[in-house]
């Protein structure tokens, strides 16, 4: 079986995350606290580095006080 990795899609994600993150005007150390993930993962899962878990999906939307499909919401502007 082939491994799928959507690199577009991690990177819109991660680009999405920052923009909330942003617009709450939260650094990401405080996301990072707030979500219980290491700061550089949250740097890593913003700049489209990795592939986040679901489970950090979950956290970080909850940090950010938003619904987790809200972050998929690419085309939105908050």
């Amino acid at each position: 079986m082939k491994y799928l990795r959507d690199i577009e899609g991690i990177k819109a994600l991660g680009k999405r995350i920052k923009q909330i993150r942003l617009n709450q005007n939260l650094s990401q150390e405080e996301l990072s606290y707030k979500a219980e993930i290491e700061y550089s993962q949250i740097s890593r899962i913003e700049r489209g580095i990795i592939n986040t878990s679901v489970s950090q999906i979950f956290a970080i939307a909850k940090a950010l006080n938003t619904e987790p499909h809200k972050l998929f919401l690419f085309n939105e502007i908050e």
